[in-house]
């Protein structure tokens, strides 16, 4: 299994090619908030565990090792981001909590989580009764 580094990385390497067409190493640089040589590191680890394909100077592909891998992070990334919200999370704080905890919870416990967001969407009488719980509470920035 990946690192939490390294799934973040896959993460945004599948965001963008399914977004652009391509991952250069700028663009991972520029998503993930660090130097291109850190990115470069990075995909050639991806590369030795047969995640990616990288050759210097003519970009990267996924495997199908890292698609599948990519693509289940990013769904795992969207559907924590719907329960946060549903649970009321204020919209301005989901991405960085989500960022935050995504690789702290087994995949069991995003299962649940996915369950428990199905409930909510196909019913909807009980998610405006959560929300009709959910009062504002202001709280100390962090």
């Amino acid at each position: 299994m990946p690192t939490p580094s390294m799934e973040d990385y896959i993460e945004k390497i599948y965001s963008l090619i399914e977004n652009k067409g391509y991952a250069r190493v700028s663009d991972i640089a520029e998503e993930l908030l660090v130097h291109p040589s850190s990115v470069t590191k990075m995909v050639q680890k991806l590369d030795k565990d047969e995640y990616l394909v990288y050759e210097k100077y003519r970009g990267l592909i996924l495997t199908p090792k890292g698609k599948t891998i990519g693509k289940r992070l990013l769904e795992r990334h969207a559907l924590l981001e719907s329960f946060l919200g549903i649970i009321g999370v204020e919209e301005t704080r989901i991405y960085e909590d989500v960022e935050g905890i995504e690789h702290h919870l087994s995949w069991n416990s995003i299962d649940r989580i996915g369950d428990v967001v199905q409930f909510f969407e196909e019913n909807p009488d009980a998610l405006a009764k959560l929300q009709g719980m959910q009062h504002v509470t202001r709280y100390p920035e962090e």
